[in-house]
């Protein structure tokens, strides 16, 4: 799903060194919050180390579909493991995945500011639907597919803003190529709606303990 696929270099250095900031803060934040406010148990380290993994593996299942896409599990991450943890868990796949090719390492901090969106929005969209009363499956599937959409959109946004070195293309030439891209993820968002709703469905009947933070 969203995320950007360039090598180091890229970005220009300072463009780069803000996407880069800018998640630091973020990352801080997720620190400071589970340090302060939600503290950390055995329980909540085992599901993120799940998450981590699953996240991680899935991360590299590629699609041939317009140069390769794939799934990315982060509104699934952030329904069973909260913006906090799930701010903690992009970083990690993300610095995994540079590790072997994956991306840029450079383009860690602008790859977790994507994803992270997708998580914090998935969150949000299932919790407050939660309060509508609208069943686990929907909630999750609604979810996953906003945050997939705005999480498209942020990487849209911050490859324009950015723009990319060695391209001769206008940037309304890159957002109509861009858009494309786009519109085949939210086509893939789709089964990813689909999985996630089932998963967490499953989940809600076999262990509705794991789901506290987006129950009512």
């Amino acid at each position: 799903m969203a995320h950007i696929h360039l090598e180091d270099g890229a970005f220009s250095l300072q463009w780069t060194l803000i996407w880069w900031i800018i998640s630091i803060v973020a990352i801080g934040l997720c620190l400071y919050w589970l340090r302060n406010v939600k503290k950390v148990d055995n329980r909540t380290i085992t599901i993120a180390g799940l998450l981590t993994a699953a996240a991680f593996a899935v991360f590299q299942v590629n699609i041939p579909l317009f140069g390769g896409v794939h799934l990315n599990l982060t509104p699934l991450i952030g329904i069973l493991g909260g913006p906090a943890i799930g701010g903690l868990i992009v970083l990690i796949v993300n610095i995994l995945s540079a590790a072997i090719g994956h991306g840029g390492w450079g383009l860690i901090g602008a790859n977790v500011l994507v994803n992270l969106v997708e998580v914090l929005t998935a969150y949000g969209i299932f919790r407050w639907l939660a309060k509508m009363n609208v069943g686990t499956f929907a909630r999750a599937g609604i979810g996953t597919l906003i945050g997939l959409l705005l999480g498209n959109v942020v990487m849209l946004a911050i490859i324009i803003v950015s723009g990319v070195q060695g391209v001769t293309q206008s940037r309304a030439d890159m957002l109509y190529g861009l858009s494309i891209l786009a519109g085949v993820n939210m086509a893939v968002a789709v089964i990813e709606a689909l999985i996630t709703g089932y998963i967490v469905s499953y989940i809600e009947r076999v262990r509705p303990d794991m789901l506290d933070g987006g129950r009512k």
